[in-house]
């Protein structure tokens, strides 16, 4: 029979229920949901209980689907969460903070007599490290990512908008993988100034700089990377500015190990920008974790005392950004 893949990160968040004093945990997140049994479901509740196994609930569309791809859960009707007696009767119980208001109503009014604690950080914690298996699928999703991006400036014109461009990638991540892990990126010229620029009407004319933040999804899995289309006669500043960004992305990615926090790895970029003179044109934190949401655990800002450990994913993306 088919066994849950994520078995170890499962115990591991039950142990954590246990330290923590609370007999179970309701698990509504669907990236979480996943993250603990494999199971891709928009609209379940999965109990996990602190000293027996755990029970999964979702309406009838899903069933078939849960039994297929998690043989060993047991699977319950969502209506009957409710009236569940481990539910019913409950003192204390996990939650996630981050689930839309209306469903928290609904998991309150379920656990009519429960303390609720919040399990949000041990779920991002235990999401942080990836399993040997989720590090594949995160290299195959980089290397679609890849793929995609020397097709798509292929196919780039001067005359096109940052829309056309950003279409363009889109329809390929749609064609060869799920789709968008976010919305594509695409900066002409001065835009790239912009951190998040949303893509508009202006026109390539041949000759300014694109750049481009993209990552497709696949199997479930992000990719994240950024690229530049480097002009034919770049100014001195843009030639100078690249150079020093590139190196330390380098220089980060040379650093990163097991036993560094994440606060010393983002300090070996910015301080070589601000040793640089552009340190202060550094806005945003090095890098986030990347999983099966595009921005997870851990996070590489500065000061940040995370601790780097095998398995963890993130993201090396120093930026200067220059207004004009």
């Amino acid at each position: 029979m088919k066994t849950n893949p994520f078995a170890a990160r499962l115990d591991a968040f039950r142990s954590a229920l246990r330290a923590r004093k609370l007999p179970l945990a309701a698990v509504c997140g669907e990236a979480n949901i996943r993250a603990l049994t494999g199971i891709a479901c928009d609209n379940a509740i999965l109990l996990v209980r602190a000293k027996s196994e755990p029970v999964f609930y979702t309406d009838f569309r899903y069933v078939p689907m849960v039994h297929r791809t998690a043989p060993w859960m047991a699977v319950e009707d969502i209506a009957a969460f409710s009236g569940a007696s481990t539910v019913s009767t409950c003192r204390a119980a996990g939650f996630e903070s981050s689930m839309p208001y209306a469903r928290w109503q609904r998991l309150a009014k379920a656990f009519p007599r429960a303390q609720f604690a919040d399990i949000l950080d041990d779920l991002s914690a235990l999401r942080a490290v990836k399993t040997p298996e989720e590090c594949a699928r995160l290299r195959a999703a980089e290397r679609l990512n890849d793929e995609i991006w020397s097709v798509a400036k292929a196919r780039f014109r001067p005359g096109m908008t940052e829309l056309d461009m950003a279409r363009i990638i889109r329809h390929l991540m749609i064609d060869r993988g799920e789709g968008e892990a976010f919305e594509t990126i695409v900066c002409i010229g001065k835009n790239a100034a912009e951190c998040h620029h949303v893509p508009d009407k202006t026109v390539w004319n041949g000759r300014a700089p694109i750049l481009v933040d993209m990552g497709v999804k696949l199997d479930g899995y992000c990719s994240d990377m950024t690229r530049n289309i480097v002009p034919p006669r770049p100014s001195r500043l843009y030639a100078q500015v690249y150079k020093l960004v590139l190196e330390a992305n380098l220089r980060a990615i040379d650093a990163a190990k097991p036993g560094m926090t994440t606060g010393e790895l983002d300090a070996v970029a910015r301080d070589f920008l601000s040793a640089h003179n552009f340190g202060a044109a550094f806005g945003h934190a090095l890098g986030h974790g990347v999983g099966l949401e595009i921005h997870e655990a851990p996070t590489a800002r500065k000061g940040d005392k995370t601790v780097l450990r095998p398995g963890m994913s993130l993201t090396i993306e120093p930026g200067v950004y220059l207004e004009g």
